[in-house]
């Protein structure tokens, strides 16, 4: 088994496993192995369960990423015996029983609120509908990515990936981020998720603390810094 992490970076809500295109290719350039799951986004139980089975099919250490919706996601599934650290990058960072609606409520809104979308979908085996959220596709730009590229923002807007909308009062079943190290960047300029959400984690998971003035997808619009956190975070957890 390899004494190098292997880094398995998770993607959130509104967005998909490309929005770390940026940072695989700097992460591959310095020779380290690189991951990037599809995350199904129906219940942070099921997408936990299965991001932790991609995890334990890796020989060797584990150093998971979550960006956005993605922090609950490793909230749970770092519980796997192979995960060595946790990155958090402008992220829920939940307590076991904790629910993303409920940490967001004790924090004001952010714009995002305003901004989403919800349809219906197709549930296998129900003849109830579940619900779709989504972003404004004309708010998306300003609301998640008000730094980076319009061309590409124009994009991202029109190929989101939607979240089920029982995922935001589904509580986290564990804390995978006690008794780990952990790493969080601060995206100061955050219109997604209010940044006092992501400072307030952080402090709770005693996180290594990085802020960065960036919109919501901070992998695209500085990739350097958040490459950096990572290089960081794997110097500090390589054997």
């Amino acid at each position: 088994m390899s004494n190098t992490p292997t880094v398995v970076l998770v993607h959130g809500a509104f967005a998909d496993a490309s929005s770390f295109a940026r940072v695989v290719t700097e992460l591959l350039a310095d020779g380290t192995q690189v991951l990037v799951p599809a995350v199904p986004n129906r219940s942070l139980a099921g997408d936990a369960a299965y991001v932790a089975s991609v995890v334990r099919q890796i020989e060797g250490p584990v150093l998971l990423v979550g960006h956005s919706y993605g922090g609950a996601v490793i909230t749970v599934a770092g519980r796997e015996d192979n995960v060595v650290g946790l990155v958090y990058l402008a992220a829920y960072v939940l307590d076991e029983g904790e629910s993303l609606g409920e940490l967001q409520s004790r924090f004001p809104d952010s714009p995002l609120a305003g901004a989403l979308v919800y349809t219906p979908f197709p549930v296998e085996g129900s003849d109830e509908p579940g619900t779709d959220v989504s972003v404004d596709i004309s708010r998306f730009p300003e609301i998640f990515a008000a730094d980076v590229d319009t061309v590409l923002t124009r994009a991202l807007a029109v190929s989101q990936r939607p979240l089920a909308g029982a995922a935001f009062g589904e509580p986290a079943s564990t804390a995978a981020w006690k008794g780990r190290p952990v790493w969080g960047i601060v995206a100061s300029s955050d219109r997604a998720i209010n940044p006092d959400v992501q400072r307030f984690g952080y402090e709770r998971a005693q996180a290594k603390v990085t802020e960065v003035d960036s919109s919501h997808l901070v992998m695209h619009a500085h990739p350097a810094e958040v490459v950096q956190v990572i290089r960081e975070a794997l110097a500090s957890v390589t054997v």
